[in-house]
């Protein structure tokens, strides 16, 4: 169960530093804005925008591999609960699509987390 946490937990760190790519640098880019589906003009007035989205994603991202390398499973837990949140928002005013491709992995990392058994100390 732990190694299966990890995996999941560490997927959702890859995704989010994916997220983090497009959203900073690739923004303006065909592979972006087919991924967003927004258009070349929409793309060039919201860059700033994106650009600010990923760093929170980068966010995540340090935070996730912090509690994976320090082994502090606490802090896995509530960067995974921040993802799902952000995804449960983004499903809500965004797209619905967003719960599936950001909370859904979130989810399983976390059950995978939460039922793993924590190391004795």
């Amino acid at each position: 169960m732990k190694l299966l946490a990890a995996i999941f937990s560490w997927f959702v760190a890859l995704l989010h530093s994916w997220f983090l790519i497009l959203e900073m640098f690739l923004w303006q880019t065909p592979l972006a804005m087919n991924a967003f589906g927004i258009s070349k003009p929409f793309a060039a007035e919201t860059a700033f925008m994106a650009a600010n989205q990923g760093l929170y994603n980068g966010f995540l991202v340090a935070g996730l591999a912090w509690g994976l390398i320090s082994k502090k499973r606490d802090v896995v837990i509530f960067f995974l609960l921040c993802v799902i949140v952000a995804g449960i928002f983004g499903a809500l005013t965004v797209k619905p699509t967003i719960f599936f491709i950001q909370s859904v992995p979130a989810i399983l990392a976390l059950v995978f987390t939460v039922f793993a058994k924590p190391k004795k100390t």
